[in-house]
C-alpha cells in the first residue's frame, strides 16, 4: 500500500479515536460532540472503504469490526 494512504489512513483512525475521547467536549456540547463523531466515522469509513484488494487481512479485519485502538497501532508500525 501506498505510504501517503497509509498516512491517511491513520489520520482518520486516529480523529475518530480522539472524538471518542474528547469526554469533555461529549459533556459541553453532546449534540456538537456526536456531529464531530459522525463526521469522523464517515470519514474513516471513506477511507476504509477503499482500502486496495490485497491489503493485509489483518488491516483488513480491525477496521471490518472497528477495532480502531488495534488497527492504530497496526498502522503506526507501518509508517
Amino acid at each position: 500500500m501506498e505510504h501517503a494512504f497509509l498516512q491517511e489512513l491513520h489520520a482518520a483512525v486516529k480523529a475518530r479515536l480522539d472524538i471518542v475521547a474528547d469526554h469533555p467536549f461529549r459533556d459541553r456540547d453532546p449534540s456538537a460532540h456526536l456531529a464531530a463523531l459522525k463526521t469522523a466515522a464517515a470519514r474513516l469509513d471513506t477511507i476504509a472503504s477503499s482500502l486496495p484488494a490485497g491489503a493485509d487481512p489483518e488491516l483488513r479485519h480491525y477496521l471490518e469490526r472497528q477495532s480502531y485502538t488495534k488497527a492504530l497501532a497496526w498502522l503506526e508500525s507501518a509508517i
